[in-house]
């Protein structure tokens, strides 16, 4: 009796009966395929619905095909961790799939208008019947209210996560950690008229002969009320991961708490803060109400966000979208996609930056 041989009650194990039987690869295939053709005959034919219900029928057929076939090779265990295996599999593709259709539409529908004309250029003086046209103002109007808007929310709520974590206790720290809470489910357009009451009609007539003005940073203003309450909750939550021995280790040696929490845990904690702050500037760039609101949008350049009406892509795109020109579907869609690519971009320069760290690896 070889090695790979051993004796077992009234059976003998050798290496043709210790491994156990799959189901080919090509079987799947051909459950999937009929699954979805007999659901593609019942739905069509019966014109009861489109592809997506033949989708869902499909799914089902084939779950239930699958779990049936693999039943009969691999045994009923094995069938129903099959699948399960294969019902993941279809919520992750199910998942992807809306993502994919988005990132589709604004590719094929974004393309036609991106040309140098369109960054370089605003809509001033741009009438309903002119082709061109851009949204180098929109631009301009979003960089510099998400940008002030993040030098702001950014130090005000990693310092109080830091508090919340590190020094926090008692009712005072729970009453913020409530309010937090609350501030982040609170809609975009009470942020706005918050900032209008308080800022636009109260403060700023100081500066202005008492007269209210828009502007590009009580826009900035607003998206900060809008950023803080993410930036606290992830940093918060990324700062109690930091594990307790390292705090631990780094006060034994010496170290004041201060310089624990600057040199330990933020280091350590730096890609999942960061990961919370790109969040927060995704959802700031793309609010529209509190820009309307405060800012009042523009048509042409304004590179001064202390005073005057300023633009940004997002209302750019809001604007667009309702405008009566047969050539504003097209700006809109491509406003949309160097939203979408402007935020990519900063979230792949802030994960490269984040990576740099050697306490993070």
């Amino acid at each position: 009796m070889s090695l790979l041989e051993r004796e077992v009650p009234g059976v003998v194990m050798t290496p043709d009966n210790i491994r156990s039987r799959k189901l080919p690869v090509i079987v799947n295939v051909l459950v999937a395929v009929a699954a979805f053709a007999v659901a593609a005959v019942i739905v069509l034919g019966a014109g009861i619905g489109n592809w997506v219900l033949v989708a869902v029928i499909g799914l089902i057929l084939y779950l239930v095909g699958l779990n049936i076939a693999a039943s009969r090779v691999e045994g009923r265990r094995a069938a129903r961790n099959r699948t399960m295996q294969a019902l993941i599999y279809s919520a992750c593709v199910l998942a992807v799939l809306p993502l994919a259709s988005v990132v589709w539409t604004l590719l094929s529908k974004g393309l036609e208008r991106l040309d140098g004309a369109f960054f370089g250029t605003s809509m001033n003086n741009i009438g309903a019947r002119d082709p061109e046209g851009g949204a180098y103002h929109a631009i301009i109007g979003t960089l510099e209210q998400v940008g002030i808007a993040t030098l702001i929310a950014v130090p005000l709520g990693v310092l109080g996560a830091i508090y919340l974590v590190e020094y926090g206790r008692g009712r005072f720290a729970n009453t913020v950690r409530f309010f937090v809470d609350v501030m982040t489910g609170i809609p975009s357009i009470v942020a706005g008229l918050f900032i209008l009451s308080f800022w636009v009609l109260i403060v700023s007539p100081w500066f202005n002969d008492g007269n209210p003005r828009f502007s590009g940073f009580a826009a900035a203003l607003a998206l900060t009320v809008l950023m803080l309450p993410t930036i606290v909750r992830s940093t918060e939550e990324m700062l109690r991961l930091v594990p307790g021995p390292l705090r631990e280790g780094s006060y034994a040696l010496g170290v004041p708490q201060w310089k624990t929490i600057l040199k330990v845990v933020l280091p350590t904690a730096l890609p999942g803060i960061v990961t919370g702050v790109m969040l927060a500037i995704a959802r700031a760039a793309g609010e529209t109400a509190p820009v309307l609101l405060v800012a009042g949008g523009a048509a042409a350049i304004n590179f001064d966000p202390f005073a005057g009406n300023q633009q940004s892509l997002a209302l750019f795109v809001y604007q667009q979208a309702g405008d009566a020109s047969r050539y504003a579907p097209a700006r809109a869609w491509t406003a949309a996609l160097t939203l979408v690519a402007l935020v990519l971009i900063l979230t792949i320069a802030a994960k490269l930056l984040a990576r740099r760290n050697k306490l993070s690896r």
